[in-house]
């Protein structure tokens, strides 16, 4: 009888060994996997913050695809007062 008791509580110990050690891997992984996923969520929030700016910056800055139009006009006006102040003699 001793030797079938024996056998039993080594086995229960043995359970209770691979249960500790799985609660305390799942744990460890809990505790790595946690602020990664915090770190993600706030990378997501600022990255949502940052899409807004440049997407306003873009409208802000819409107006500047013309410029090379601009500097042409600008450069035939320029070359027109040339030509009216040489006439003028001056």
């Amino acid at each position: 009888m001793s030797t079938v008791t024996a056998a039993a509580s080594g086995s229960t110990t043995g359970w209770a060994i691979g249960y500790t050690i799985t609660i305390v891997v799942v744990l460890v992984v809990v505790a790595l996997v946690v602020p990664i996923l915090l770190l993600a969520r706030s990378i997501g929030t600022q990255a949502k913050t940052i899409d807004d700016s440049l997407g306003e910056s873009v409208r802000n800055t819409a107006a500047l695809k013309e410029l090379t139009t601009t500097i042409e006009h600008a450069e035939v006006i320029v070359a027109g007062l040339e030509r009216g102040r040489t006439r003028l003699g001056g």
